[in-house]
């Protein structure tokens, strides 16, 4: 993918995004539009929407997006294999879904119910106990032991039945359109597609027997639904991986959609295979699934809907192209739901960017089973708790240290009315967080920065860069909230020659010193990611020493698909279950289950991890304990979102 700083120039021009369109008759306010992601915000038992899902799409209609798709709503209890959503097979979940769209429309907002029949093969075997259906025998993704059940033809034609109560409960609800979801891999992905389609019936074999079951879902719900209401269809046109459908495999398909009626087609890439494009990540670039639009076009003259890492600016260059019609944001509306009213009003610089981490979106659902947030965004999926008001009386806060905990401490707490001066040992503001971020593939993480730096001056925060604040300073004293985000610091265990080896921070702020063979100790994250980006440039090789049984194995699975992709890519070597003994001039000496060895190196990298930097910290708590909150990696080392979340829930706790 290609990586490129989006530009916040004044001078972009972004009005070709407030063109109105329709799709069939319904009238959409704008080209944006916010991608289908679950929430995980339903209630399990009764399957209605909660408070926070419903205050959560109404925030993003009210930030200005002209179209706003749920996340997939199941059409049954089959093929929902236990996941939260609303229950769309039988009327008790009218009311709650009127409620959503009442809230989305109150704001000019059209809102389409993404319905689905099902994850299939793609379903988590721990979600429902039953075996997970098919269109044929296929092994379960997650448990490839496990063979999925192959659909009967009376069960496909009772799930038609289904689509059309689905339908008749969406139209009720008040929704505005239906999508249907046939992507990623998904239960009618496996329909159309022939690595996993090998029926003998009228639903396999040929082309036309193949999309049999989309034709006939798309008929039972035109059946109810009458011509004039929007049908969208969400399909990959590349599934990425060998034997998966191909872009041009793909047109035949779109052809066949494009006669039976479907009104707008929401493209993009990708399925479960090749699942860091599904949730897209910050090494699959900008705009990294704009590339199927420009032969969909060819074959349709239906608005084309495009989803994936876009920014503002890539979105614009899209739709200048001709290429789409609507370009979806995901996670930026998530992150800033505010997003779209910003850019119309001319304040490019105010929106908060999302830096495309997936640790508090999709990660919290994937890895904890609970409902989204958002890492640069604490409110999200809270935002009924977490209105920003006023604080009582006039308060006067000192944050000290200029990463994103201290940021977000000073933003909030400036925004509440206080006045806050940031005091920063550096000579610029962002931390570690923005020293490490030197690879292109981070090319939002100093945007997010540069936002807090004009949010800090909008808000009238002081900023004093180059002081190191001290227990004693009377800064201390005169402060009725003293907030300390000082970080983390480099841990460098007691191995012999450690003196040798230069901590990773270093080679982000100095650059890669020569020499041929470089030994990276330690395989976290801030490893991976600096051998992906030097590795890229050339001619070194590159080794990873682990002690765990594998590399980044803090980071969120998804992510994780990338960087594994990346280091064979760069040909980086990789051990694990390996210990790092001793650095010497010959080399690092290792140990791990095979006997020692001694890896030659040029240079040696210590990237051991983070470790707790408590002392000016427990000092100043001590000396002000009622008034004095640690924010941070100087607490416990830990992800920006832990940082950022701590340093904005100190400002809101200000009385």
């Amino acid at each position: 993918g290609t990586y490129q700083m989006s530009c916040c120039d004044k001078n972009y021009d972004y009005s070709i995004l407030w063109r109105p369109i329709d799709i069939n008759k319904c009238r959409i306010r704008n080209r944006i539009s916010m991608s289908g992601m679950g929430t995980f915000t339903p209630t399990m038992a009764e399957q209605y929407e909660t408070e926070s899902g419903l205050r959560y799409y109404e925030e993003r209609a009210k930030g200005g997006i002209g179209l706003i798709h749920t996340g997939a709503y199941f059409i049954d209890e089959k093929t929902a294999q236990g996941g939260r959503t609303l229950d769309f097979s039988t009327d008790k979940s009218i009311p709650s879904g009127t409620v959503l769209t009442e809230r989305v429309h109150r704001w000019g907002a059209k809102i389409f119910a993404q319905l689905s029949c099902g994850t299939g093969r793609n379903g988590m075997p721990q979600i429902g106990e039953r075996v997970p259906i098919s269109s044929s025998e296929n092994p379960s993704f997650y448990n490839p032991s496990m063979i999925c059940r192959p659909l009967s033809i009376e069960e496909i034609e009772e799930m038609m039945e289904h689509w059309k109560v689905a339908a008749r409960n969406a139209m009720n609800m008040g929704f505005d359109g239906i999508q249907i979801h046939a992507h990623a891999g998904y239960l009618m992905d496996q329909f159309m597609s022939e690595i996993w389609n090998h029926r003998k019936d009228k639903y396999g074999g040929s082309f036309e027997n193949r999309c049999r079951f989309t034709m006939e879902t798309v008929d039972a719900i035109r059946s109810v639904v009458g011509p004039n209401f929007p049908i969208t269809y969400r399909i990959s046109l590349d599934h990425r991986f060998p034997g998966g459908r191909t872009l041009e495999e793909s047109m035949k398909i779109l052809d066949v959609l494009d006669k039976c009626g479907i009104d707008a087609f929401d493209i993009d890439a990708a399925c479960y295979e090749t699942m860091d494009y599904i949730f897209p990540t910050r090494y699959t670039g900008e705009a990294c699934m704009a590339y199927v639009c420009e032969e969909a076009r060819k074959h349709l003259t239906k608005p084309i809907i495009n989803t994936g890492n876009h920014s503002m600016e890539s979105a614009v260059d899209l739709l200048k192209s001709g290429n789409a019609d609507i370009v979806q944001f995901g996670r930026q509306s998530i992150a800033d739901p505010q997003f779209a009213n910003k850019l119309r009003e001319g304040r490019r610089e105010d929106v908060r960017p999302c830096i495309v981490c997936n640790e508090e979106c999709i990660g919290r659902i994937f890895g904890r089973l609970t409902q989204l947030s958002c890492t640069v965004n604490p409110s999200v999926g809270f935002e009924s708790y977490m209105e920003v008001k006023p604080v009582s009386g006039p308060t006067n806060v000192v944050v000290i240290g200029g990463g994103p905990g201290g940021l977000e401490a000073a933003r909030c707490a400036a925004e509440r009315g206080c006045s806050v001066t940031l005091y920063e040992k550096a000579d610029r503001l962002g931390g570690t967080f923005l020293t490490i971020a030197t690879g292109d593939f981070k090319w939002r993480l100093p945007q997010l920065i540069k936002w807090y730096e004009v949010q800090l001056k909008k808000l009238g925060v002081k900023v004093v860069l180059n002081t190191e604040i001290g227990v004693d300073d009377p800064v201390l004293e005169s402060a009725d909230a003293v907030f300390v985000a000082t970080g983390s610091k480099p841990v460098m265990p007691a191995i012999p020659g450690i003196e040798k080896a230069i901590d990773v921070e270093q080679i982000h702020k100095n650059g890669m010193p020569e020499g041929k063979n470089v030994v990276i100790c330690g395989g976290g994250l801030s490893a991976c990611d600096t051998a992906i980006e030097y590795a890229a440039k050339g001619d070194r090789k590159f080794t990873i020493v682990e002690m765990l049984p594998q590399l980044a194995s803090d980071v969120m699975v998804v992510n994780k698909i990338s960087i594994d992709r990346l280091l064979n890519q760069h040909g980086v070597e990789q051990l694990v279950n390996t210990k790092v003994v001793g650095i010497t001039d010959a080399g690092v000496e290792v140990e791990s289950a095979e006997g020692k060895k001694v890896l030659p190196a040029d240079v040696v990298i210590g990237a051991f991890g983070r470790a707790r930097s408590l002392e000016l910290a427990d000092a100043i708590q001590n000396k002000y304990p009622m008034k004095t909150t640690i924010i941070g990696d100087c607490m416990k080392p830990a992800k920006a979102g832990s940082a950022i979340r701590e340093g904005f829930y100190a400002a809101m706790a200000l009385k």
